[in-house]
């Protein structure tokens, strides 16, 4: 923590405030954070007790370096209903579930919640999943009826679940060969989905302009390696 402490900087700390993180937090820059890694991995005990301190910047951290493979279901159940914020819940807790052995039963369970950020994590918990898994072990008929759903009801959805359903399409367009033509259509026909970003300049991405630049870059069903990063 002292480490961790020290590497924060009052810019950061600024910016990560105006995307909702809240004290306990340092305001540490991610490339920075991932020199501490090499002292954190394979030390699963030593990244509970750092996400457990509540502290943005140490949850942050745990998720970085804890081995997906030796953490529970009801560990990541834990992790979830502890992460406050969209960068802990949508993209830690997310990626660490998509590389566990509990990424579809979760991801399925989550989707159906009526909480946001629940719900939020389990679309992205499932688009990881898809980002590294091979396509022959993917339920392609789940994914599609998904993409459906999408089409349906996204314009309609809960603030945080539209961003999470608008980055299910981007996945399944570009890493899902299969599907790469569905998933482009119903990017055309939900076209822009407005959310709620706060007081940041961060945006929602177009997801017809990013599958389309995936096609043409010739990079369609490259798998990633991992999805916590």
């Amino acid at each position: 923590m002292e480490q961790l402490e020290a590497l924060g900087t009052p810019q950061t700390k600024k910016t990560l405030g105006r995307h909702g993180i809240r004290e306990p937090f340092f305001g540490v820059r991610i490339g920075d954070m991932k020199k501490l890694v090499k002292f954190v991995k394979n030390n699963d005990n030593l990244s509970k007790e750092l996400y457990s301190t509540g502290n943005y910047d140490a949850m942050y951290l745990a998720g970085l370096s804890i081995n997906p493979s030796n953490i529970t279901k009801e560990e990541l159940q834990q992790w979830l209903e502890q992460a406050y914020c969209d960068a802990i819940s949508e993209y830690i807790v997310a990626g660490v579930a998509a590389e566990s052995k509990f990424a579809l039963e979760l991801a399925r369970e989550w989707i159906k919640s009526e909480q946001e950020r629940v719900s939020a994590c389990g679309w992205s918990t499932y688009s990881n999943y898809i980002s590294i898994t091979d396509d022959s072990i993917l339920d392609i008929e789940e994914i599609s009826e998904l993409l459906d759903t999408i089409e349906i009801c996204i314009h309609k959805e809960r603030n945080r679940v539209k961003y999470a359903m608008n980055g299910f399409v981007i996945s399944v367009g570009a890493y899902v060969v299969d599907l790469n033509e569905k998933a482009l259509e119903v990017a055309k026909r939900i076209g822009k989905v407005d959310v709620y970003m706060g007081d940041t300049c961060c945006k929602v991405p177009l997801a017809t302009d990013y599958v389309e630049k995936i096609i043409n870059m010739g990079r369609i069903g490259k798998k990633r390696k991992r999805c916590i990063c």
